[in-house]
């Protein structure tokens, strides 16, 4: 970084950047774990020199602390397949059920923005298409921050919400469903390939959700992979050319998924079985009525509090479904 050329090339500079800056959190979390022991050991030494017991519940709190700090740092470590790393993409499709799920949809896209800004990630939105009455019919976020997709990988598949419907005059139960597809954002530097004959560009209107994301040019693109009938949007940008570049950087995502799902089918991978998602499937159900509870149905783990979960706590959920999958491959 101190070369005096470091800067010409401003991409790659950037990428050492963000390299050197992930190192330094990792060396800078282990010194603060180590403190933290060391602050510990203080205390429970002098609990022992002086018998004095009053400083037993200070003691007990800051390993309590520790620990779940060291289970964070750990798991941070253990992110180390390919993709980890990236930047998220994440998609969200409501099910059947019209305004119902559309508006469950909404209420996922705020749920995973706000963990995301709990995290310290940026946000930004690539693609977004209103529902008819509430809620959104599609939505396409990119999720930018060290080890994005690592964490997000846990989120992929169907989730089901039950509730007493705020569209139902007659105050029924409901259940609404809406499918989270992830993926890691590729970096330009990634292989693979993709035929100009493969594809089909269209070019349309944007209709974002008000405001600064509505213009009158046709600047939105959608981008139809033929061989695979894969399809993406994006008109998030105002310029098409831009558009057109981060809806090929979403493609080459999609096909990097595909090619991943493949292998993971062919080893008989766990992950595998969520590459066809079925409405039967849901990997996590949020119950607001009869009773308050979110349940993982993959890892069993239950928060009473479903509030907080939709509120952006999810780290509970990430962590064990990750820590599955690790003991998974090292069986």
């Amino acid at each position: 970084m101190t070369d005096p050329d470091f800067w010409n090339d401003q991409e790659n500079a950037q990428k050492v950047i963000d390299e050197n800056n992930r190192l330094k959190g990792l060396v800078e979390g282990l010194k603060e774990l180590e403190e933290a022991q060391e602050d510990i050991q203080v205390i429970v030494d002098l609990i022992a020199e002086e018998n004095d017991e009053s400083m037993l519940p200070e003691a007990v709190d800051g390993l309590k602390e520790l620990r779940q700090k060291l289970d964070t740092f750990e798991l941070a470590l253990l992110l180390n397949e390919p993709y980890d790393k990236n930047n998220a993409i994440l998609e969200l499709h409501p099910g059947a059920g019209g305004t119902e799920s559309q508006d469950w949809a909404q209420i996922l896209l705020r749920m995973y923005t706000r963990w995301a800004e709990r995290r310290g990630y940026k946000v930004e939105t690539l693609d977004y298409l209103p529902g008819d009455e509430a809620g959104v019919k599609s939505v396409t976020l990119l999720i930018k921050g060290h080890n994005a997709y690592g964490y997000l990988k846990a989120e992929k598949g169907v989730h089901r919400l039950v509730r007493i419907s705020p569209f139902d005059a007659s105050g029924r139960r409901h259940t609404s469903f809406v499918s989270a597809n992830v993926m890691p954002e590729i970096e330009d530097d990634v292989s693979i390939e993709i035929r100009t004959e493969d594809l089909k560009i269209d070019t349309y209107r944007s209709s974002g959700a008000g405001g600064q994301h509505v213009n009158t040019t046709d600047s939105a693109v959608r981008i139809t992979h033929l061989p695979t009938n894969i399809v993406v949007t994006c008109q998030s940008e105002r310029s098409q050319i831009k558009n057109r570049e981060r809806a090929m950087k979403i493609l080459k995502a999609r096909l990097i998924e595909r090619q991943m799902e493949e292998k993971k089918k062919e080893l008989a991978q766990i992950q595998g079985e969520q590459s066809e998602i079925g409405w039967g499937s849901q990997i996590r159900s949020y119950v607001f009525h009869p009773y308050s509870m979110v349940k993982d149905h993959r890892t069993n783990v239950e928060v009473g509090n479903v509030q907080s979960v939709v509120d952006g706590e999810l780290d509970a959920f990430i962590e064990a479904y990750l820590r599955l999958q690790i003991n998974v491959g090292e069986q």
